[in-house]
């Protein structure tokens, strides 16, 4: 089984490499830094390092106060932190700039995972929420190179398409030494995946514990002062393909109720940001976007965020944050960084990413979930006329995110065991 996954691997890789040209011409990081992903690093070599892995933007949000533990419990130690998206790797950049070594992870591919290890030498693996890499968990088991699972997650769509690699990933997983799991349900589905079930146990969900950055919160106050402080504005974050339109058309909506509504749009990937401005313009909306005007005026109905990073101040400056990835089966994207804000959430039917916070946040009365798109707008005016409502929504959602921290502090306990081990 393993040999005809590697042999799948190389035979897939071409088509790999050639989705990710297509998708630099669109944004054109994709197009650096290919030696990193067989394996060739310009980075220095470490020794005795910690390695984190996040894939993308959103894993790397959740990793956040762990690598920060790490550097402050381990400051002698190299951390390396790999990715597999430009976005993720301007993320570690914009928060931890040279402070950490960041790669590209390589492909499954045996030789170029023999050459990342070697160049990185780790004393501890550490994979953050859900990335199975059969090659890298063996290579990481035969060199005696001890692998968590910290976060961990794992949907049931996840699960069922991992269903047709059952053996071997049921063997990659004997090579991990602590599946530390964000619920029980996901503690579960991880025993049905074949983990051994002595490595098993529920830590939480690190994104309660990331920090609410105080700069945010100043910055999404002054973006008020700047275009009108008693002006109607929800946001629409992290969206995809098949929402922004939906999201525009609700904004026709509220323009109706309240003419003088603001909407912030926020595309997932950048490569979509001028196809996001072009949808905005022949709509007939008055726009304005983050890299040529930097802050809308009073003048302008729309303004999209061609920006990566900068979620937060303007999750600050918003009445009402809809959380994108869940108008179409993305899965949803991070809704505690609105909740962390104390905003109201809107999301989608599509949640199964976030399912178990989503819910906590539904049940708790600081969320609401619309059932489709047609819903979005009328759900979106109710609550930008009810102030009362939006503050009681807003109140209830930090309080379940201030609930529920602690899970950092459990992981990085389990951390030093494997390490004094």
């Amino acid at each position: 089984m393993r040999y005809l996954y590697t042999l799948a691997m190389y035979l897939a890789t071409p088509f790999i490499v050639l989705r990710l040209l297509f998708r630099g011409v669109r944004y054109r990081d994709y197009h650096r830094r290919w030696r990193e992903r067989f394996g060739f690093s310009l980075a220095p070599a470490v020794r005795g390092s910690l390695w984190v892995h996040a894939v993308s933007v959103g894993e790397v949000n959740a990793a956040e106060p762990l690598i920060k533990a790490l550097r402050n419990s381990y400051p002698n130690a190299p951390l390396v932190v790999t990715t597999v998206t430009p976005t993720g790797s301007e993320r570690v950049r914009q928060l931890f700039g040279d402070s950490v070594v960041h790669v590209y992870l390589p492909y499954d591919l045996p030789f170029a995972v023999s050459r990342f290890l070697k160049r990185v030498r780790p004393r501890l693996a550490i994979i953050v929420e859900t990335e199975i890499w059969p090659n890298l968990y063996f290579a990481c088991g035969k060199r005696g190179i001890p692998m968590m699972i910290v976060n961990a997650r794992l949907s049931e769509r996840s699960l069922r398409g991992y269903r047709p690699l059952d053996g071997i990933v049921r063997q990659a997983l004997r090579s991990v030494r602590v599946i530390a799991a964000q619920s029980r349900t996901d503690a579960a589905r991880y025993r049905l995946l074949g983990a051994d079930p002595s490595t098993i146990l529920v830590s939480g969900n690190m994104k309660f514990d990331m920090p609410v950055p105080f700069d945010a919160v100043n910055a999404g106050s002054h973006l008020r002062e700047q275009w009108g402080r008693l002006r109607p504005v929800w946001i629409a974050g992290s969206t995809h393909e098949g929402e922004e339109l939906p999201v525009l058309e609700a904004h026709l909506d509220v323009l109706k109720r309240l003419p003088d509504a603001l909407l912030l749009i926020a595309p997932r990937h950048p490569e979509r940001f001028k196809l996001v401005e072009n949808s905005v313009r022949s709509l007939g909306f008055t726009l304005a976007t983050r890299s040529v005007e930097r802050v809308p005026s009073a003048a302008h109905q729309v303004f999209v965020i061609d920006s990566m990073g900068e979620l937060m101040p303007f999750y600050a400056a918003s009445d009402l944050a809809f959380v994108g990835g869940s108008l179409v089966p993305i899965g949803g994207h991070n809704v505690l960084e609105p909740a962390a804000l104390s905003r109201p959430v809107l999301v989608g039917p599509h949640t199964f990413n976030f399912e178990e916070i989503t819910l906590t946040l539904i049940n708790e009365g600081a969320a609401e979930r619309i059932n489709d798109k047609d819903e979005l707008g009328s759900v979106t005016v109710r609550l930008l006329l009810d102030a009362v409502q939006r503050e009681r929504m807003g109140e209830r959602a930090r309080h379940v995110f201030d609930s529920e921290r602690g899970a950092v502090e459990r992981v990085m306990r389990l951390i030093d065991q494997q390490l004094q081990e």
